[in-house]
């Protein structure tokens, strides 16, 4: 069942960006909630739009979180968003280095953007997503995700935001809350190289608190838990994961999102080093990374009309 659900999503992606191929009709899949340079420029046109695209991310992490194998993503997109500022989506998630069943998953979600005054914006979407029976990806034990987010722009100065997420975990296991409060500052600039190209620097941190009941599911999916182990290493285990629903600080994320439109065409560079909290002891975790940080990077394009 799940393999026909992959495939559907799969031809469905394929169908909606050869329709726009044709209809002229628009965030990559990787990027946060922060709003792009195309539409921060573009607040005044209430269009609807069509935007399409691929991203590159060199390993797949979540808060902090990664394997010990370096895990790349290339994840291709479609976004149709009406004029209100309502949205809908679809993604990919395929994994380059996998011997077999390079597609690994995908999600599908709508949402809406909307502005409560000039300098404060919100926002709140729906994602379900897909992941195949082998997925290796850290948060692939996540059926589907709530996200609400506000963001205040002071002065043109500082832009104060934060996100909720609430995140379903499969297979029964007991969902997670998340909490991302961050700061930015963006650089916008007119007419790099052309008279009507943009070009958005957002130094940002993000501090992501929240539970980790994604972890129990994952290592349990994994069969983390079947391994054997000492005693005194399953009692680290049992400790560990009578921990995972506690609220705790998870990460602190640097990120300096760019994003340079000219036309219809968008590239996009997201470097982010993730410095870890309260990660999984050592003790118990040989196949998966007891870094203390991770760094990676977006890469991605895309054309909207």
């Amino acid at each position: 069942m799940r393999k026909h659900l992959l495939k559907l999503l799969l031809v469905t992606l394929l169908c909606s960006i050869t329709i726009s191929a044709f209809c002229q009709t628009g965030t990559l899949p990787g990027a946060d909630d922060k709003t792009g340079a195309d539409e921060k420029s573009d607040k005044s046109d209430a269009s609807s739009s069509f935007k399409f695209g691929v991203t590159y991310i060199t390993n797949n992490v979540y808060l902090g979180r990664t394997d010990t194998v370096t895990t790349p993503v290339i994840a291709p997109q479609v976004k149709y968003t009406l004029k209100p500022g309502i949205y809908f989506e679809g993604s990919l998630y395929i994994i380059p280095n996998k011997p077999t069943q390079k597609l690994d998953g995908g999600d599908i979600g709508a949402g809406y953007d909307f502005d409560i005054t000039d300098d404060f914006s919100g926002g709140a979407s729906f994602t379900k997503m897909f992941y195949s029976a082998t997925s290796t990806q850290i948060a692939s034990s996540i059926s589907s995700t709530a996200h609400v987010d506000f963001d205040y722009d002071i002065a043109d100065i500082i832009t104060p935001a934060i996100s909720l997420d609430y995140n379903f975990i499969s297979g029964g296991g007991n969902n997670d809350f998340l909490l991302a409060p961050a700061i930015a500052h963006d650089f916008i600039t007119k007419g790099v190289f052309g008279t009507e190209d943009i070009l958005l620097i957002s130094p940002t941190i993000t501090a992501n608190v929240g539970t980790q009941n994604f972890y129990d599911a994952y290592l349990t999916k994994k069969n983390f838990k079947s391994v054997k182990r000492t005693k005194e290493q399953n009692a680290i285990l049992a400790a560990y994961t009578n921990k995972l629903g506690q609220t705790e600080l998870l990460d602190y994320e640097f990120s300096a999102p760019i994003e340079y439109k000219t036309g219809h065409f968008i590239v996009q560079l997201v470097p982010t080093y993730a410095v870890v909290q309260n990660q999984l002891p050592k003790a118990i975790a040989t196949r998966l990374s007891d870094a203390s940080a991770v760094f990676y990077v977006e890469a991605g394009v895309s054309l909207k009309f």
